[in-house]
């Protein structure tokens, strides 16, 4: 019986000292430790600011409604990300409108997203309208999904056409570069998790990244209630009295406890990035040495993939299906198999209009977006770690050629 899960954290003594110092100082809440953190991250991915939050999540939320996503817009999501891509537009009161995927990388279908834009909105003013519902097309949510860069820069030339904002989602994609370039630096704001099944974690967090000095500080102010004055600043000055509160905003704030993790944690980054691609090289060499039956991630020219999660496909022809149903049904039980022999796996994530809440909100079905449907069914997301062994990942792969041998 093996023990091999999804992913562990990566954490030395490091991150253990920097709570106990954090804890020692008294400052707990938002302060000195999410600033310098911020600077951190910012720094790493060449952009100017960083804007803290508790979640990725809130994080994607704050930079829509600081770019005036309300009710009555549209906000175009792939239909294959983790479901809080899809939940954060709702939550501003709009609407989600999906568009599929390449199944090759996960990520946005331009040609879906170009149909999308010319056949269901049309132009009136300064505005594209939904033909159907009348809503304002606000913009896009494009993710950059397990570590790989979408093409943001057709994402960006689309939306320059059509006068429309876009905010990444790069809840996976912490150091992704395309033609060197640090996701987040392409011009829009961009938003990472530090959740624990991400590169680099802070147990639960995220944070804003953007270039733009006005749009960090109001969102700075959104997330600690509409204040004004933050609190480190407050407490500079006159701590006593309660700052000015001109609009109604958020607790999204990150604690200074996460902020000293968040610290030893950046320094970490680029090693635990260096570390995943060598054991992503080492499954792709094991699976087309041993398992036709997956695909392995794809990676176009001049993308830099970080590996947060390794992900392949199921080849349904090869291994003579003749659906997706079919390839989803054999898929749960493989993984199923695999753990009760100790191999923790996922499916990739979820096709997000195939959810309870989407289907029966906006009626949608399964062959609406067929590639993330086919994702959704055939994905597998396999063991990756820095601190896993060669033998660990034999293991996987010779464990999963027995169990559909002897399926």
């Amino acid at each position: 019986m093996s023990n091999i899960p999804v992913t562990i954290p990566y954490f030395t003594d490091d991150e253990a000292k920097a709570v106990e110092k954090a804890l020692a100082s008294g400052w707990v809440a938002q302060g000195p430790m999410v600033a310098k953190f911020e600077e951190a991250i910012a720094g790493h991915e060449g952009i100017g600011y960083g804007v803290a939050t508790t979640s990725c999540t809130s994080a994607l939320h704050l930079a829509m409604v600081a770019k005036g996503l309300k009710a009555g817009m549209d906000a175009i999501v792939p239909a294959f990300t983790f479901v809080a891509t899809a939940n954060a537009v709702v939550e501003t009161g709009a609407t989600p409108i999906f568009v599929d995927i390449y199944r090759e990388t996960f990520n946005i279908n331009i040609e879906n997203l170009e149909d999308i834009l010319k056949n269901q909105y049309e132009k009136k003013g300064d505005s594209y309208i939904n033909k159907k519902t009348g809503n304002t097309l606000w913009g896009i949510v494009p993710v950059h999904e397990f570590g790989l860069c979408c093409n943001i820069n057709k994402v960006n030339e689309l939306a320059k056409q059509y006068q429309i904002q876009v905010v990444e989602d790069a809840a996976c994609a912490l150091g992704a570069m395309v033609s060197g370039t640090h996701q987040g630096a392409f011009g829009n704001p961009s938003c990472v998790s530090f959740h624990p099944r991400k590169s680099i974690t802070t147990g639960e967090g995220g944070m804003v990244l953007t270039d733009d000095a006005a749009l960090a500080k109001r969102m700075k102010e959104l997330r600690t209630h509409g204040s004004t004055v933050s609190a480190d600043a407050r407490h500079q000055g006159k701590g006593f009295l309660l700052p000015e509160f001109n609009e109604a905003g958020y607790n999204y704030r990150m604690t200074d406890i996460q902020g000293a993790i968040g610290l030893e944690q950046v320094k970490k980054l680029d090693y635990i990035i260096e570390e995943k691609i060598k054991r992503a090289a080492l499954y792709n060499e094991l699976i087309k040495a041993q398992l036709p039956e997956l695909i392995t991630p794809m990676v176009p020219e001049g993308y830099f993939h970080t590996y947060q999660s390794y992900v392949c496909m199921l080849d349904i022809e090869k291994l003579g299906l003749t659906s997706i149903k079919e390839g989803g049904e054999f898929r749960n039980i493989l993984l199923q198999r695999l753990e009760d022999k100790g191999i923790a796996t996922r499916q990739g994530t979820h096709a997000v209009h195939m959810l309870g809440y989407y289907r029966n909100t906006y009626g949608y079905v399964p062959e609406d977006y067929p590639n993330a449907y086919a994702c959704d069914h055939l994905s597998i997301t396999l063991p990756l770690y820095i601190q896993m062994s060669d033998e660990e990942q034999r293991l996987v792969v010779q464990t999963m050629r027995e169990e559909i041998d002897a399926m």
